[in-house]
């Protein structure tokens, strides 16, 4: 399958910095070189690349108006929001146009009729919730980074959370979006209606890591906040227990909101970063949540409770309160960032299972960190077997990085080995298009690359991102040395 890969000149692409500077003002385009490095990864930070030129658009006019004249000249684009993404979706072209949506950050209308919300791209997951608390509602989907991250970044990735277990990913929960297509025109797709019919053309943006275009604004449903809430954190003295505990819970027919897992490193690592003062001597803790009215949630307690007891927990603890629900949610919300405290560096990997087999591929990540040498740390989302084992090595020892990246390859085929998939909610991007042949076949490829040529002829649209290349995985991928595979290391200080 060959996949198009567009280039152009840097000197083409100078050519057309006077009238970005048109479209988007003089600090609406970035040139000089310090300050495109800033925008050299996302938060897969050992994927680099700098941008040709960054454009921060403030309206759906000006982004149409980037995107088109970036078609009329064959130069490739890449639309980025926050940069918080975890799979280089949003790793620039140092020949293309970085089109950074951060600056569209309008709450464009509450309608609590309806029960949605139009917001700009670049608007903060948690500032919809904090928007709409005072009515009684929330934004269900809640990545770990909803601190920081946009929505536009969620559209483009699927992104999920820890809530996803009871109240899905991001595609449950839009309801129309206004896109800039690859040729720069303005689309709009559903709307505040629910139940749209015909092609689900909003299924398949949302997901589709900005190659099929940029979202603009977004309709989002927004969801009554529960009558009550209960966070529980419950101590195991091996993770096995802990896993006994997830299926247990699921069993008994019980849905919580969200049920985590963190093993003994990752605890390690939550307490010297935030100090979550989680139960010592824990080989693995459960964060259980529980929401609905409150005589369902008093019941679903007690029966949570007692299943972790008989699965073996030897300390339950039980927060009601939003500031102790918010202290046992702490040291999971901050984990990834936490690792930092125990290892110089380390890969965060993405990828689900099914339940069943968490306990046997679990074990399997164990023995190949005992072979290897390399340690890792298990977080995850347990009641949908989303898995995050954070692999960590020290960059300055010689071949430790490749060591640890044969490690988090070995996880991923280990997740499709088990029925599983290569990701669960950072995407695909470069750091996984090359494992996309381990999940689907020849056929399903082409099928792939046949709608994106679709929407996308010229291939201008992020290129490099979600489907393998012959060229991407024929090498390997530019990393931590800052060339991305598609194009040339040469660049000048600014144009």
């Amino acid at each position: 399958m060959a996949t198009i890969a567009p280039t152009t000149s840097s000197t083409a692409l100078a050519d057309l910095v006077p009238r970005l500077r048109e479209i988007c003002g003089e600090d609406g385009v970035l040139t000089d070189l310090s300050r495109r490095r800033v925008y050299e990864s996302d938060g897969l930070t050992y994927h680099r690349a700098t941008p040709g030129v960054v454009v921060l658009p403030t309206t759906t006019g000006q982004v149409a108006a980037v995107v088109s004249l970036c078609a009329e000249h064959g130069v490739p684009y890449v639309p980025r929001g926050a940069g918080t993404g975890l799979s280089a979706g949003a790793l620039p072209h140092a020949e293309g146009v970085l089109l950074v949506t951060s600056r569209m950050r309008r709450i464009v209308e509450i309608d609590l009729e309806n029960e949605c919300a139009v917001v700009e791209p670049g608007v903060v997951n948690l500032d919809i919730t904090r928007a709409v608390a005072p009515h009684g509602y929330y934004y269900a989907p809640d990545p770990s980074s909803q601190q920081v991250c946009s929505v536009g970044g969620n559209v483009a990735e699927n992104s999920g959370g820890a809530h996803c277990l009871k109240y899905g990913f991001t595609a449950g929960h839009v309801r129309g979006l206004e896109i800039v297509t690859p040729s720069g025109e303005v689309v709009e797709l559903g709307g505040k209606a629910t139940g749209a019919h015909g092609y689900d053309l909003i299924g398949a943006f949302i997901g589709s890591e900005g190659t099929l275009g940029v979202a603009t604004r977004i309709t989002v449903s927004l969801t009554r906040s529960p009558e009550r809430t209960v966070t529980l954190l419950s101590a195991f003295t091996s993770m096995d227990a802990g896993g006994e505990a997830v299926g247990a819970i699921i069993a008994a027919g019980v849905l919580p909101s969200a049920i985590e897992m963190m093993d003994a490193l990752a605890i390690e690592a939550a307490e010297a970063a935030v100090a979550c003062d989680y139960p010592a001597g824990a080989a693995a803790v459960l964060v259980v949540e529980l929401d609905g009215p409150a005589s369902e949630v008093d019941a679903q307690v007690e029966r949570v409770v007692a299943l972790c007891a008989r699965s073996g927990a030897f300390e339950t603890r039980t927060a009601d309160g939003p500031e102790e629900r918010a202290l046992i949610w702490k040291g999971r919300k901050s984990a990834f960032a936490a690792v930092g405290r125990i290892s110089p560096a380390y890969i965060v990997q993405d990828g689900v299972v099914p339940r069943t087999a968490l306990g046997e591929v679990l074990g399997r990540i164990a023995a190949l960190s005992a072979e290897s040498g390399i340690r890792v740390a298990n977080v995850f989302h347990a009641g949908d077997g989303n898995l995050h084992p954070l692999v960590l090595f020290d960059d300055s020892e010689p071949g430790a990085w490749e060591r640890a990246e044969e490690v988090s390859g070995a996880i991923l085929d280990l997740c499709v080995e088990h029925g599983g998939s290569i990701t669960g909610e950072h995407g695909v991007g470069v750091d996984k298009a090359c494992k996309m042949p381990r999940m689907f076949g020849e056929a399903d490829l082409e099928t792939f690359e046949l709608f994106r040529r679709a929407l996308n002829p010229a291939g201008i649209a992020n290129p490099g991102k979600l489907l393998p290349t012959p060229r991407l995985c024929g090498e390997r991928p530019g990393v931590r040395t800052g060339v991305h595979p598609l194009v040339e290391s040469g660049e000048a200080e600014q144009f």
